[in-house]
């Protein structure tokens, strides 16, 4: 019995969940709608919903099937719909095109012998899509720049689709999807299409409720590729590993996890607005209370740098003036508990004695958290991330995590942000 297109999709979704290869994207196949059209030469996203034609799907072969399916994922894993709308409104065409051979060097790299994937061909054999090794570690831009110095940018080139030219890029008739319909000549043209128009209709709430849910799809497929030992591709290893300040992104993460300590009372009439005969309420500041400082005694963690991260800590804590600060050794068990309240604080560095050794399980920090009823506002984790088994249950600490992660780029919580200190 023939599948259908639809049916044909559903399949390919679920082998390549299983594909270690391309398992990161298991999250990502899931954002969104996935639709089958009759009139769609190709496919096309906006960056969330994915749509494919049926003649088209019904062409390939499951091994093209699942390309195509990865290069559409991967459109949405890179939020290119959003991320080059001003590069496409210069040359839509041209933007479409760089994309594209981004995208493909990246699935070609991941599966050089086509064990999962292949990239589909046309009736005589050659390649359908974007393709071209110089381009390799290039992003978009890049190879747009390329491009448009070489001139190649403006109209598409004649293909099979039923668009028309427009702004150098082209347009559906009657539909107004905006979808690209140049087709693939010599490994220079798009495989598939793009909907520029539905993704400049996305509200900025929309947009930002989207880039959240991919970046928790790639987070969680992330997991699974480490467990299935997969690569991640760099440019999504660059995505769940931005370059920030971890100082600052420790020092943002604190403030916030303890703000709320000022708070309005009318018992106090706020001066500022007595003199033209209006009360309001006065600010009446409170101290942030308690933050849990978990710190990797496994032996990684030590000297100079474990200096550097407890003197921020203490910098942090002159902003928020904590009531106490619980500084947590741990291994496989929490070895040690250092308590600081108020003035102590300061002394730290020179008070603390580092204690541990062992295995590493960050589990049992919320365990001992829970068993020692420490009321938290914000747990951060100082570790390298190396370590068997999970990251533990945080659900009854009642506190937001925040995890340091020394030089372990390859580190994916389950719980918790996470930044990493270089």
């Amino acid at each position: 019995m023939k599948l259908t297109a639809e049916q044909r999709i559903q399949r390919a979704h679920v082998s390549l969940m299983q594909s270690k290869r391309f398992c990161l994207f298991s999250g990502v196949f899931m954002v969104g709608k996935v639709t089958v059209d009759e009139e769609i030469n190709t496919a096309y996203t906006n960056g969330r919903d994915v749509t494919y034609g049926r003649g088209f799907v019904d062409s390939l072969n499951d091994k093209q099937l699942a390309f195509l399916i990865v290069h559409e994922a991967m459109h949405k894993a890179y939020r290119h719909m959003t991320v080059w709308q001003a590069l496409a409104k210069e040359d839509q065409h041209l933007t479409n095109v760089a994309m594209d051979f981004v995208i493909n060097l990246e699935i070609q790299d991941a599966d050089p012998y086509g064990e999962d994937v292949s990239m589909p061909r046309d009736q005589d054999g050659e390649l359908m899509g974007c393709l071209d090794e110089r381009f390799r570690g290039m992003d978009t831009k890049q190879v747009y720049d390329i491009l448009k110095k070489e001139g190649k940018g403006g109209k598409p080139r004649k293909g099979t689709g039923k668009g028309k030219e427009s702004n150098g890029g082209t347009t559906s008739e009657g539909g107004g999807n905006g979808h690209d319909q140049g087709q693939n000549e010599e490994s220079s043209e798009c495989l598939d299409e793009h909907d520029w128009d539905n993704a400049r209709e996305m509200t900025q709430e929309e947009k930002e409720e989207l880039s959240r849910e991919i970046d928790s799809a790639l987070r969680e497929g992330s997991i699974l590729a480490g467990k299935m030992k997969g690569n991640i591709p760099r440019g999504i290893g660059d995505l769940l590993h931005p370059k920030v300040d971890w100082k600052e992104a420790m020092r943002e993460f604190i403030k916030v996890s303890t703000r709320g300590g000022d708070q309005s009372t009318w018992r106090k009439p706020n001066r500022r607005y007595l003199a033209n005969g209006i009360i309001m309420p006065s600010a009446e500041s409170h101290k942030a209370k308690t933050i849990v400082i978990g710190t990797d005694a496994s032996g990684s963690i030590e000297g100079e740098l474990l200096n550097a991260f407890l003197s921020e800590v203490v910098s942090v804590a002159n902003d928020v003036n904590p009531e106490c600060i619980e500084l947590l050794y741990w291994d496989s068990h929490v070895a040690s508990r250092e308590t600081y309240r108020d003035s102590e604080v300061a002394n730290i560095i020179h008070s603390t004695k580092p204690k541990g050794g062992g295995g590493t399980q960050p589990e049992c920090v919320p365990k001992f958290m829970v068993d020692e009823a420490i009321d938290a506002q914000c747990t951060v984790m100082l570790t390298d991330g190396y370590f068997y088994g999970g990251c533990g249950d945080w659900s009854k600490t009642n506190a937001p995590v925040l995890w340091c992660v020394i030089g372990n780029k390859d580190f994916v919580p389950t719980v918790g942000k996470c930044v990493l200190v270089e």
